[in-house]
């Protein structure tokens, strides 16, 4: 499956897949807020990148701390076909009434703001939160799609949005928001 419009002057894509295979400038980790890595696709970052993502993390760790919820911090990006590892960390689904859905979008902004920051014009997103974090797939499917939609309609720099699911229920509800009307 590959999903593919433009918005903006930009391509904005929802491929099914492994992210750690996916040849973008910026590939965007669902980290904790420790930035020690962990399990879905941090692990599988920490895993395919190689231990220099674990060290520049631990810099990064020992200068400020973590990376807070809703935060982004950039690291090298080891052995990925990439120029660098985006590292946002995503809100634990707590019934909605803690802030999740704007924190969630905060990992958006702050992440494509980066992205710009570092000159990127490619980035790779994964499913953000909806792994052991449990948020609800439709719900950060269209607060991933508005965010997106919303940045590249204010920023110029980025030529290709990548959403990269690893199952099939995301990549076809990520397709289906990406190709209506409101998303």
């Amino acid at each position: 499956m590959d999903t593919q419009i433009e918005r903006f002057n930009v391509i904005i894509r929802v491929v099914q897949g492994d992210i750690t295979c996916c040849k973008a400038d910026i590939i965007v980790n669902a980290a904790n807020t420790s930035l020690l890595g962990g399990s879905g696709v941090d692990g599988a970052i920490h895993r395919a990148g190689g231990p220099a993502i674990l060290e520049d993390c631990v810099r990064i760790r020992n200068k400020q701390g973590g990376c807070p919820v809703g935060g982004a911090v950039y690291t090298t990006a080891g052995k990925l076909e990439a120029q660098y590892v985006v590292h946002t960390v995503g809100p634990v689904w707590n019934g909605g009434d803690h802030q999740e859905e704007e924190l969630l979008a905060t990992c958006y902004r702050h992440t494509l703001q980066l992205a710009l920051e570092l000159n990127a014009r490619s980035i790779a997103f994964p499913n953000i939160s909806t792994g052991i974090y449990r948020f609800p797939k439709e719900k950060a499917a269209e607060i991933a799609i508005q965010e997106v939609t919303r940045f590249v309609q204010e920023h110029v720099g980025l030529n290709e949005i990548i959403f990269v699911c690893f199952d099939a229920e995301n990549a076809q509800l990520y397709s289906r928001k990406l190709q209506s009307p409101i998303g």
